[in-house]
């Protein structure tokens, strides 16, 4: 009798040509009785594989993969999401279709809670032609939210016109698609939301900040929904 390994790769290997293979014909391929193929193919199933038959039915291992349940820290669901977005502007369009629908699957499959009619920009399609912009200046916003260092900060407004801010980033995160950075704005002197796909310029400027009275992200927690002004 081949190993347990050995013979699941040959199992695999027969299905692989798309045709449905009777439970009989894999014993006999493989050299196993009909009870150790029926034990094999439920390993198979349980371990995800997309095999559908059953007893007496035969058995078809379909196209697509399945996964298993997955759970995943902020930092590579995030970069799961900008390698799609990456992906979704290839000049392939069936590569790009492809992207996208993996990219709505993964969206639906988050949790959210429920959002006010005004919140729900945040989860539409990125409004850009060139999805890159969105993460340009990530690694520039990532190390000023780590080493705690102001930006200068150019964004757009949902009119086109250009705004600026002096800000101390306090946070980087997304919603679906959309990366938002959130920090506050001494220019503006208040809490700011900015997408990071409406960002043109941001410098890292020689002036680090300190958690000064309410201006930090535990005020904006206790200052929304009221206080908490979203700049798109």
């Amino acid at each position: 009798m081949p190993q347990h390994s050995d013979r699941l790769h040959a199992i695999l290997t027969l299905l692989r040509d798309g045709q449905r293979h009777r439970a009989s014909d894999i014993a006999a391929h493989v050299g196993v009785s009909l009870r150790t193929i029926y034990r094999d193919m439920e390993r198979l199933v349980a371990n995800g594989l997309p095999i559908t038959g059953t007893r007496g039915a035969g058995y078809h291992l379909r196209s697509e993969t399945v996964l298993p349940p997955l759970s995943l820290p902020p930092d590579q669901l995030e970069a799961l999401q900008l390698g799609l977005a990456i992906v979704a502007e290839a000049q392939d369009p069936a590569l790009s279709a492809a992207a996208r629908a993996l990219a709505d699957q993964i969206d639906a499959g988050l949790p959210m809670g429920a959002l006010a009619p005004a919140e729900m920009w945040k989860f539409a399609p990125l409004p850009l032609a060139d999805a890159t912009r969105s993460f340009a200046h990530m690694a520039s916003l990532r190390g000023a939210i780590r080493g705690r260092q102001k930006l200068q900060i150019t964004a757009l407004q949902p009119d086109g016109t250009a705004v600026q801010h002096i800000l101390r980033p306090l946070r980087l995160d997304h919603m679906g698609r959309i990366w938002l950075l959130t920090g506050w704005s001494d220019s503006a002197n208040r809490f700011v939301e900015l997408r990071t796909d409406l960002i043109t310029q941001a410098t890292a400027l020689p002036e680090l900040f300190v958690d000064d009275p309410g201006k930090t992200l535990a005020d904006l927690t206790r200052a929304q929904p009221s206080s908490n002004e979203v700049t798109p």
